[in-house]
This record gives C-alpha cells, sequence and structure tokens, in this order.
C-alpha cells in the first residue's frame, strides 16, 4: 500500500505544471517586443544635486527616445537606446541562477567600448512580471570610484517595467536622483541603425 501511495504521489508531482519564476515572465514580456522599436518621453528627471550648467547640458533633454527590441532569446535581450543621433547606448538583460542583471553597454562611434562600460547590477529580490529592480554592483561602484563619478552613484537601483500593450520604462533612482523614461508601446516606430559596436 504505501508503494502505492508513493508511486502516486510521484505521478501527481512530475504532472503538476511548474510556475515560471517572475524574472522568466519578464524576459518572455520583453521578448513578446522583439524586432519592434518604440519611442518615450522623459517622465521624471530630478537631480538635487545638478548645477544650473549641468541641468542646461542634460543629454537626454530635447532629443528623440528610441528604444529597439533587437537582440531577444530565452535567456537574454539586448535593447539599443537611442538619444537622438547617439547611438553608444545598448542595455542588456539576462537570466542568471537567482535572477537578472542589468548591464549597460557604451560603446564610441568606431565601436570600441567607452570608459564608463558594463555597469549596472543583479536583482535582489523576485520582482514581478511587470517591473525587476537592480541594485548597483560591487564592479559598477569600483568603476565610478575610478572614473570619479558622482559619489551618489554609489547608491544606485535600476528598474525596467513592462506592460505589454502599454508601455515600457526606463528607471534610475538614487537618493536625490530620479531619471524616469516612458515608452508608448501602442505605437510601434521605424527601427534605427544598429548601435555602435553592434552593427
Amino acid at each position: 500500500m504505501r508503494t502505492f501511495l508513493a508511486l502516486a504521489a510521484l505521478s501527481l508531482s512530475v504532472s503538476l505544471p511548474v510556475a515560471a519564476a517572475p524574472a522568466d515572465d519578464f524576459l518572455a514580456r520583453l521578448n513578446g517586443l522583439c524586432g519592434q522599436a518604440f519611442e518615450g518621453r522623459i517622465t521624471a528627471n530630478e537631480d538635487a544635486g545638478a548645477s544650473a550648467a549641468a541641468a542646461a547640458n542634460d543629454p537626454f533633454t530635447g532629443k528623440r527616445l528610441v528604444m529597439h527590441v533587437r537582440e531577444c532569446a530565452a535567456d537574454a535581450v539586448k535593447v539599443p537606446f537611442h538619444v537622438g543621433d547617439d547611438r553608444s547606448r545598448t542595455w542588456v538583460i539576462t537570466r542568471t541562477a537567482e535572477g537578472l542583471r542589468l548591464k549597460h553597454d557604451h560603446r564610441h562611434a568606431d565601436g570600441s567600448e567607452d570608459a564608463v562600460t558594463q555597469y549596472g547590477g543583479d536583482t535582489a529580490g523576485p520582482g514581478t512580471a511587470e517591473r525587476q529592480e537592480f541594485p548597483v554592483d560591487a564592479f559598477s561602484k569600483a568603476m565610478f570610484t575610478e572614473q570619479k563619478l558622482a559619489p551618489g552613484a554609489q547608491q544606485n537601483v535600476w528598474a525596467m517595467e513592462v506592460r505589454p500593450g502599454s508601455e515600457f520604462v526606463y528607471e534610475l533612482a538614487r537618493p536625490g536622483r530620479v531619471f524616469r523614461v516612458t515608452f508608448d508601446l501602442t505605437r510601434p516606430v521605424a527601427v534605427p541603425p544598429a548601435p555602435w559596436g553592434h552593427e
């Protein structure tokens, strides 16, 4: 009788579907946008530590902002982020054993890597299918220190949100700083040229 019950329990456990982790659901949502490009707008840009000159020279203000979900796989998605004619930025989202990793791949027009590149972080919690947060990692902190970036960058937390049929959001937050771009997923735009270094 015990053997029968054990076999029945094993059969039941094998037949039950395994729930996808929020990280997998999030990547699936991104993959659903593969090959498409969308225009965005700045919906938050607060920097308590910025000087008036720095605010006036913000590289994003007044520029056309376009994201392109360009390279897709079940465990990785690459999303170039075009700022006007600047094709230096690509977001790279990959699956890890614990969750997701976000890296910022920055290149020059000749394809070479910028001095500040491959920064980002890993998710610290499960997140949701809609929103994932990426606290700054040790590699990025060391690079920010070496490159003498704003001390506040040591507390960066990036986030992405995907609401299919509605919007995609990219966000950077830290004490005194919030930068957020919202992309309209209801209106695909023409696919831009390849990002620098990824032709």
